[in-house]
């Protein structure tokens, strides 16, 4: 069954009249930022959880910017069954926003994992061109090295430098929720 699609505002208005939103970003973004009200069920735990919900009661799922929700609509239709009417949020988060309609933020929360990542690649990345030009040729296997390793997780779904960062201390008392 796939999901009908609403834009932020309407999707407030079925939430004021009882539909429930459900956050599926996984947990290092919900902490940073999110809407008020809404159900945290990261995608990476979606068979893990039960979804209560009533009988015609209607559901709307979100994401930062509507990819993911989009992208697994089938699995989400299927948390849902055919007993309530299931949406996507068009745009997500990011929408939601734009539309001047409330979010809870929290800068004091670690920014996202991938973000982290994307940071600590292209930092390597580039400091290696730069030693590798200044210092010594050597250097410039770092960036091979970096992009090897995105390339891998590209491929698996595993990224190293993720599961590195998971451990980081600032990362630590978000993550073991």
């Amino acid at each position: 069954m796939p999901l009908s699609t609403l834009d932020p505002t309407n999707a407030k208005l079925l939430v004021d009249r009882g539909a429930i939103l459900v956050d599926i970003r996984e947990t290092d973004e919900h902490c940073r930022e999110y809407i008020p009200g809404a159900r945290h069920l990261p995608l990476s735990k979606l068979n893990e959880v039960l979804l209560a919900v009533e009988p015609g009661q209607p559901v709307i799922f979100h994401c930062k910017s509507g990819v993911r929700t989009t992208a697994n609509a089938a699995r989400l239709a299927g948390k849902v069954g055919i007993a309530c009417d299931a949406f996507v949020m068009q745009g997500g988060l990011e929408a939601w926003k734009k539309a001047g309609l409330p979010v809870i933020s929290d800068r004091r929360q670690p920014m996202e994992l991938q973000r982290q990542m994307q940071i600590g690649a292209g930092s390597l990345a580039l400091l290696g061109a730069i030693f590798g030009y200044l210092v010594s040729p050597w250097f410039f296997a770092l960036p091979a090295v970096v992009g090897a390793g995105l390339i891998t997780a590209g491929i698996t779904g595993i990224c190293g430098m993720t599961r590195l960062l998971r451990h980081m201390p600032w990362n630590r008392a978000v993550l073991a929720n």
